[in-house]
């Protein structure tokens, strides 16, 4: 057996591992909460038409939400928190953008640059075309960490530098699991009725969001000189 039949013996053996642990969640895992006012009915009652599916529903959503840029990953991963909970919607969305994550830099990775700009604009690519396969892990962690940052662009930039798929497993799943408790956590005290936990978490991420995007340029270029 080659080298390269090895690899995609592996990846098929992760792939299904993956899949299974979200069916497994799916049938043992938690219902959606049971939501009773009325402006909570619609959704809650969308994932209770899936029954045992609709974690699994949800985690395959948040994959699509990564392949698919447009579709808004903040409005997603607030949903998690909201109808799962804190915990189990944090882990449904992590599974799910890592999913999503790898889908990216593998198609990336076989079809090359005509495929990555149709979902990516030319102008990101050129911004960051110093990511190279000599790049640090860190600079892509970094990367993955700041708010507001177009993370789902970046899987299919790293797609295309060669960097090894463990460690850009690592490090976009790292990465993303800041943002993705704080969405969720956001969601969960709207759920439970917790508004003003839920303001002050917004507030902070909004602050923290805007202080990025008013130094983003500063932020680029320290970010860039680490390589």
């Amino acid at each position: 057996m080659t080298i390269e039949s090895r690899r995609l013996l592996l990846k098929g053996v992760i792939l299904s591992f993956v899949i299974a642990i979200i069916i497994l969640l799916s049938w043992y895992g938690p219902e959606p909460l049971n939501l009773s006012e009325s402006r909570r009915r619609h959704l809650a009652g969308f994932l209770n038409s899936l029954g045992p599916w609709s974690a699994a529903v949800f985690t395959l959503l948040q994959a699509l939400q990564v392949v698919i840029s447009p579709i808004p990953g903040e409005l997603t991963g607030a949903i998690g928190g909201y109808v799962y909970g804190a915990w189990y919607g944090f882990l449904f969305s992590s599974i799910g953008l890592t999913l999503g994550s790898w889908i990216a830099f593998e198609l990336a990775s076989l079809f090359g640059r005509p495929l990555v700009e149709r979902f990516v604009a030319k102008k990101i690519l050129e911004k960051f075309h110093f990511l190279t396969s000599n790049a640090a892990a860190v600079v892509s962690f970094l990367l993955f960490c700041i708010p507001g940052f177009p993370k789902d662009c970046l899987c299919y930039v790293l797609g295309l530098t060669g960097m090894n798929l463990g460690t850009f497993l690592v490090v976009s799943m790292i990465g993303r699991m800041p943002g993705t408790y704080l969405l969720t956590v956001q969601g969960a005290n709207l759920g439970s009725g917790q508004y003003g936990r839920a303001l002050a978490i917004a507030t902070v991420s909004g602050v923290i969001v805007w202080a990025a995007y008013i130094y983003r340029s500063q932020i680029y270029h320290w970010i860039r000189g680490l390589r």
